[in-house]
């Protein structure tokens, strides 16, 4: 299986409902810096998995419509704790619609199977892996 991984971060702000998140129930920020790993058997016939360029922009526009943000204001995650593992699969499904729709190029199609994982610190993240 090969894989190309591209990297970028986004910035939020969000509060979260449940006796279980203790002082997060408040609002804070959050830093999460963000792998989104690409996924298949076979290279394309550029000996690709997917173009780096089209990934890094991709990705890169998907969080500049999550960052700078207050998710807890956000319709589209009203009643929702938008917590790591959450957003990973946000992240994920929105990157799993480029690699179907073409945004990331034809030779993307191939991709079977991409990972998002959200780095909120050095000691602690979560991931969303999923077939395309």
């Amino acid at each position: 299986m090969y894989s190309l991984n591209v990297r970028d971060h986004f910035m939020i702000a969000h509060s979260f409902q449940g006796e279980v998140f203790g002082p997060a129930q408040r609002l804070h920020g959050a830093t999460y810096v963000v792998d989104a790993t690409f996924r298949r058997p076979e290279l394309d016939r550029d000996g690709l998995v997917v173009d780096i360029g089209r990934a890094s922009d991709q990705l890169r526009s998907i969080l500049s419509g999550l960052s700078y943000r207050n998710l807890d204001d956000e319709p589209a995650f009203a009643g929702q704790n938008t917590t790591t593992e959450f957003l990973a699969k946000t992240i994920f499904d929105r990157l799993a619609q480029a690699a179907r729709d073409g945004s990331l190029g034809d030779g993307a199609r191939g991709v079977t199977a991409i990972c998002v994982t959200l780095n909120e610190s050095h000691v602690a993240w979560g991931s969303y892996e999923g077939q395309v």
